[in-house]
């Protein structure tokens, strides 16, 4: 059964939020099985890789998100375009479209590729305090780490196409294996290859089996007839809307990734691999608003002209489920943070890294409700907005970066990053509420739980465990009490149904 495009309702469909909750739990799944083996497999990938070399391959996994920034923005304002385009009921040229950004994309990541590739010794011997011992060998596997720039820009411009006809159960399927192979492929080359060139190897190849298998899956909505059919100038759009999608895309992975440098650069790469680590875990929660937002950008793309009350209602049941989905595993993480590290990884990693992952726990709670404000953003068409408070944010978080580096080591940076992450909350809500105001209500209701959630579990680590089990309790509390009340009668009329049903049935 082919997915239903999430463009596709009508008036007053009543079953919108049902296909977007559809859409999120294959995007769910399509992460959750591979986050799942990359927990697993963690463990034996550090013990293979020893503490050095698994700083690099962290390392090496967020090159690989900065590689997704090279393609300017295109999937996204593909997704965007396509779904908005799918509300108006207009198809014609679709697929000449695609396939004239897809060899716009080739052209630029392989460029982007080439002088990546020429800067691999730089990095490896200036930019980054990696022992004489090491450099040769990283410098060879982050050469072939390159190969997959070209790959992840395509993929996502593949994923773009395919979220925007709501297909996430196909691409969710064929993603899967894929993902797992991320993980268990440098796992198994290790076993008969001891070289990062392996590892960095193993990691292209699973890429290229993604591009494959989406290339596989659009073949009807963009077949190799379209390639014959090329039109530059219907790409000048999407540049335009990718632009700012690209600089806010950029501005993230840097702000993701930058403290990672600047730790390896100041401190050593042990340091990197107690803060990396994680950082790593907490962001693992991204699955859950990932998934949310990629089926709900779209719908909010082909509603919001025509029919701005279900937009305004999508837009807060989209906050809401994301906050309702992260908060226990913000609550855990914040709680559990050092028994959690010492059941995964060892004591080593629960005495470095526990401090780091309790206050991470509250910056990834703002971080992923941040999420819902930013689609409804990008669903308008004001990517602009997000780059610039991006890069307000960054002028204020940076040099607050480095002074907490300095006095706090990483447990400073994880502060650091924290507060960048409810600054950017706060900012995307505003600004979404202002430039929208048919949302404002639902965004600013909304907001309230979110904010008393995370206030609470921002004074948890400074308590005895007592208190903070006491306060982990009020947050949770406090967040239930605020978003029944966000919501309107007719959703807590819905919530209490089943409840109801519970009572009589006894």
């Amino acid at each position: 059964m082919r997915d239903r495009p999430l463009g596709a309702a009508g008036p007053g469909d009543p079953t919108a939020t049902r296909r977007i909750l559809g859409g999120a739990f294959w995007n769910l799944l399509g992460r959750g099985l591979p986050l799942l083996v990359a927990l697993a497999l963690t463990p034996p990938l550090v013990s293979a890789l020893g503490i050095e070399r698994w700083g690099l391959f962290t390392l090496a996994l967020g090159l690989v998100g900065v590689f997704g920034v090279f393609d300017l923005g295109v999937g996204a304002a593909l997704t965007r375009t396509i779904a908005d385009r799918l509300g108006r009921g207009e198809r014609e040229g679709e697929d000449a479209l695609i396939a004239s950004a897809l060899l716009l994309l080739v052209g630029l990541s392989a460029g982007v590729a080439a002088a990546l590739w020429a800067a691999v010794p730089w990095l490896m011997g200036r930019a980054l305090t990696v022992p004489p011992a090491l450099q040769a060998e990283a410098i060879a596997g982050f050469r072939v780490l390159v190969a997959a720039a070209p790959l992840v820009v395509v993929n996502a411009a593949l994923w773009g196409v395919l979220a925007a006809h709501g297909r996430f159960r196909a691409a969710n399927l064929a993603t899967m294996p894929v993902a797992v192979l991320y993980y268990l492929g440098p796992l198994l080359v290790l076993l008969v290859w001891d070289s990062l060139a392996g590892v960095m190897l193993a990691l292209v190849a699973a890429r290229l089996l993604n591009t494959l298998s989406y290339a596989w899956l659009t073949r009807d909505l963009v077949p190799l007839s379209a390639f014959r059919r090329i039109r530059p100038g219907a790409v000048v759009p999407l540049l335009r809307l990718g632009g700012w999608l690209s600089l806010s895309g950029v501005l993230t992975q840097a702000s993701l990734y930058l403290d990672r440098f600047l730790i390896g650069a100041f401190l050593s790469l042990a340091a990197v691999a107690f803060y990396a680590t994680p950082l790593d875990l907490a962001m693992r929660l991204w699955i859950l608003p990932v998934a949310v937002a990629q089926a709900l950008m779209p719908a909010l793309a082909s509603t919001f002209r025509a029919r701005p009350e279900e937009t305004a209602r999508l837009t807060r049941r989209g906050v809401l489920l994301i906050a309702a989905l992260v908060l226990p595993g913000a609550i855990l993480l914040s709680g559990g943070a050092e028994t959690l590290l010492r059941l995964w990884l060892g004591p080593a990693f629960a005495e470095g890294g526990a401090g780091v992952l309790r206050t991470l726990a509250v910056g990834i709670l703002f971080s992923c409700a941040s999420f819902a404000p930013g689609s409804l953003l990008e669903a308008i068409g004001r990517p602009d907005v997000t780059a610039r408070l991006q890069l307000a944010v960054a002028v204020v978080s940076i040099p607050l970066l480095l002074v907490l580096l300095r006095l706090g080591g990483i447990e400073g940076a994880a502060l650091a990053w924290a507060l960048r992450c409810a600054g950017e909350w706060a900012g995307r809500t505003l600004l979404a509420a202002r430039l929208y105001p048919a949302a404002a209500a639902a965004l600013h209701r909304s907001a309230v739980p979110v904010a008393a959630a995370g206030l609470v579990l921002a004074v948890a680590p400074v308590l005895s465990p007592t208190g903070q089990a006491v306060l982990i309790a009020l947050a949770a509390a406090l967040f239930v009490g605020f978003a029944l009340r966000a919501l309107e009668p007719d959703e807590r009329a819905a919530l209490r149904r089943p409840i109801h049903l519970l009572r009589t049935a006894r």
